[in-house]
């Protein structure tokens, strides 16, 4: 059976030696101290590891089942988040108005990657409930906050998002579910929708969904669409459950991965629901949940890749095959480690130096939420809205070729089930088309966010980029990432202008190089936070660390990035300068 070490030390090199967390500004940082944070990631390491990271795989070959309208969870799923409640987790990073204990975003995602990455099926039903909690948090009323928040925020009662249906996916203003006008305010739900995670289950007393749907009379497409709270059991007044609502599990869907969410079809027959935000508003509430989500699913990424890869690493140690072309490194056994090989070595730097940078960039964009939300940082807020579809889109894509990558190194056994490395990478597969198809991502990047505020943000990120290498430009040991780095920003910056001189006369020009620029972004953000903890692994090493291993083992794999990843930029951008036509060349019928 696979294990998972929670990474708590990588965590608080990130937090504290790269961030200096304690060291900010932003409201509530000044509690971030190391021995705190410590104290908090080493608690939550040891329920991860040690509860639900056993119940992954439990999850996976049991999943869930359907039987008379109830959704039976894999066996030790209510234990083990009954054990999570009690521990307060749900509510880290939450209001302590509503129960929570009002941490900053950035150790509530710290958190999240751990628990994500010992069981991503698992940390949905908490993940989702967080996401609907914080919709609520911005668009509900005090009424609606008092009614749902505080049972949410503790997980007595979980939440979703209701966005697609059968015949419309990312095309939203597609959908036909109807939301009545009732004389009391409420409004009856009419409709079906599917691909619902965490739709049903019995582990909590109430699921509260967040509900798309149309008001007849409003306008047509996605203008005319509306958010509604539609919970499981109506609400009485006194805050206790009453009546089961008209809504219910019509059927599971059997998934490629994450086996043990439940993964529903939700009827809505008439169901009560009540208006969250504006009508007609919908999307602007839910893009609330949707932001957060993308954020969250990106850490999927990373965690997903992070668990393999822990599991590669043992199992190249452990397994002998072959002789080192150079001499014999275990002359005593019949044969030498795999992990002794050049191409076993690049396959487990690939994975190393993607996860660590990808760990300090999530966190990173982790601690501009907490700037934009504390401090009222409007250029937090902007700069942040540029990254989620890099950080969406760019660590799924990477961190299920991760995955694969660590499946690799099995040979035959990475294919067996009984190993366990299929598991993850099915499970990160899912990452890639949830809360809008990396495609999506790609083209929200290029089509709305590298213009919004007329390109005040990308230019900010251009100028941070320049502003990282002009300082460290002569810092002993920094050429390795500076010279990279500048190169990479020139690439990304070539493509921006491109975008800009042909994406008006010809928008398929910018539209068929999308997904290459989200990747040259993506790489270009991890070679700045690879620039960043390697000042911080030199910084360290002068200050005469005890652990000097730990910050030379980190410019290592730092300049392993720089030196065999981060060219990739000057592929994307040879493929973004070749235009749309070879990518328009055929026409439908040629196919």
């Amino acid at each position: 059976m696979p294990s998972y070490t929670a990474p708590t030390k990588d965590l608080q090199f990130v937090m504290h030696d790269v961030l200096k967390v304690s060291e900010s500004n932003v409201p509530g940082y000044a509690d971030l101290e190391r021995d705190f944070t410590s104290a908090v990631l080493e608690e939550a390491g040891k329920l991860t590891s040690e509860v639900l990271a056993p119940l992954n795989v439990v999850g996976d070959k049991e999943g869930c089942s359907l039987e008379n309208g109830v959704v039976r969870v894999p066996t030790g799923f209510q234990e083990a988040f009954d054990q999570v409640r009690e521990g307060g987790w749900p509510g880290l990073d939450m209001p302590e108005e509503f129960g929570g204990q009002n941490m900053p975003y950035v150790l509530g995602t710290a958190v999240g990657e751990m628990f994500s990455g010992a069981n991503q099926a698992f940390t949905m039903y908490q993940g989702l409930t967080h996401g609907a909690a914080s919709a609520i948090l911005a668009h509900g009323t005090d009424a609606q906050k008092a009614t749902y928040l505080p049972n949410m925020v503790s997980c007595e009662w979980t939440g979703t998002m209701n966005l697609t249906e059968p015949h419309c996916g990312t095309d939203l203003g597609l959908m036909r579910t109807k939301a009545e006008p009732q004389g009391d305010g409420s409004y009856k739900i009419s409709g079906q929708k599917i691909f619902i995670s965490a739709g049903e289950h019995e582990m909590s007393s109430n699921i509260i969904h967040l509900v798309l749907a149309k008001i007849p009379g409003g306008p047509e497409g996605i203008k005319g669409v509306s958010l509604f709270i539609v919970p499981k059991f109506l609400v009485n007044d006194d805050g206790s459950t009453g009546a089961r609502n008209g809504v219910s599990c019509g059927a599971l869907e059997e998934k490629m991965g994450i086996h043990g969410n439940s993964t529903c079809v939700m009827n809505y027959d008439e169901a009560t629901g009540y208006l969250l935000g504006e009508a007609h508003k919908g999307m602007r509430a839910m893009f609330t949940m949707m932001n957060e989500a993308r954020i969250g699913v990106g850490m999927q990424g990373l965690s997903a890749a992070e668990a393999a890869y822990q599991n590669a690493v043992i199992y190249a140690k452990d397994r002998l095959q072959g002789r080192d072309v150079t001499g014999a490194k275990n002359p005593d056994g019949p044969a030498d480690p795999l992990i002794v090989h050049p191409d076993i070595r690049r396959a487990l730097m690939d994975q190393k130096s993607f996860i660590e940078g990808a760990r300090a960039f999530i966190l990173w964009g982790a601690s501009l939420i907490d700037q934009a939300h504390r401090s009222e940082d409007k250029d937090a807020d902007g700069l942040i809205s540029l990254m989620t579809p890099v950080v969406k889109g760019f660590l799924t894509d990477e961190g299920y070729d991760m995955t694969v990558k660590a499946q690799q190194v099995y040979g035959g056994h990475g294919y067996i089930e009984e190993w366990g490395m299929s598991q993850f990478t099915r499970d990160a597969r899912i990452a890639m088309i949830y809360e809008g198809a990396n495609g999506v991502q790609a083209l929200d990047l290029v089509g709305r966010k590298l213009a919004q505020d007329g390109g005040k943000h990308v230019m900010a990120f251009f100028a941070m980029v320049k502003d990282f290498c002009s300082e460290n430009k002569d810092v002993e040991g920094m050429s390795d990432f500076v010279e990279p780095l500048k190169t990479a920003s020139k690439h990304l910056q070539t493509a921006g202008m491109f975008f800009m001189q042909n994406g008006m006369k010809d928008p398929n020009a910018a539209l068929s190089g999308s997904n290459d620029f989200m990747h040259m972004m993506g790489h270009v953000c991890l070679g700045l936070m690879w620039g960043r903890m390697a000042r911080a692994s030199l910084d360290a090493l002068a200050n005469g660390t005890s652990d000097a291993a730990f910050y030379e083992t980190k410019l290592a794999t730092g300049r392993y990035y720089m030196a065999r990843r981060l060219p990739a930029t000057a592929m994307h951008l040879q493929r973004i300068e070749s235009g749309a036509t070879p990518v328009m060349a055929l026409a439908a019928d040629q196919f």
